[in-house]
């Protein structure tokens, strides 16, 4: 079973954002990987709607683009814009919606996962303020992870960076910060703050800061 879709880019620099656009008045949803943490790209035109529903599970989200209010019971809303993320609640009624239009990624996070104890559910924050950058180093953040999905933060200083090494899973690559070279199968890749890159399983790749850099990566083991 391809866990991520045949059509996928792997190998080369792409943007979520700029690969999902919205169609006037409609609502639309990607699966990009299936399993019990799901990985789905929704785009949402300007004043529409998800309706609010319970869920038995978490559901982490990443805005791409534009901005996102998520809502609730008993007045809950939370207003996010590009960069942002939040770990929904559960057993509780969640919903979308949005004014101005909005793209964003949803993973979905099991109540068994191990999540950081940083990470509120409920609460915005921003991946790309999660870790520090440190002199000569590279900082690493588990930010939510179980036997077959990761979700990991870095923050590399400028001349840092990661060997080349084959990958164990799936990946996608969340450029947060900075500026940076992605190496895969012989070839590099610039990537820069808001742009993503797309790992297949045994892929070789590595990783060089050019400047400071900062990424999120979401790997897949299923």
């Amino acid at each position: 079973m391809e866990s991520i879709e045949q059509n996928s880019l792997y190998g080369r620099k792409f943007s979520i954002a700029k690969e999902n656009p919205s169609i006037p008045g409609c609502t639309i949803s990607k699966e990009i990987h299936s399993g019990e943490n799901y990985i789905t790209v929704f785009s949402l035109a300007k004043n529409t709607d998800i309706s609010a529903e319970i869920y038995p599970y978490y559901k982490m989200i990443v805005v791409a683009a534009g901005s996102l209010e998520v809502y609730g019971n008993n007045g809950f809303t939370r207003n996010l814009e590009t960069g942002d993320s939040i770990v929904t609640l559960t057993d509780t009624p969640m919903g979308m919606r949005t004014s101005e239009g909005t793209v964003y990624t949803e993973v979905a996070v099991r109540k068994d996962d191990i999540m950081n104890e940083l990470i509120k559910a409920g609460e915005v924050f921003r991946l790309a303020e999660l870790v520090p950058y440190a002199d000569g180093k590279i900082v690493n953040m588990d930010v939510v992870h179980n036997d077959k999905m990761k979700f990991v933060v870095m923050a590399f200083d400028e001349g840092t960076g990661l060997s080349e090494h084959a990958a164990p899973g799936e990946a996608i690559i969340f450029a947060l910060d900075g500026e940076g070279v992605i190496g895969y199968e012989g070839e590099e890749h610039p990537i820069q703050a808001g742009e993503n890159f797309r790992f297949a399983k045994g892929g070789l790749h590595s990783v060089k800061a050019t400047r400071k850099f900062k990424m999120a990566l979401l790997l897949t083991l299923e």
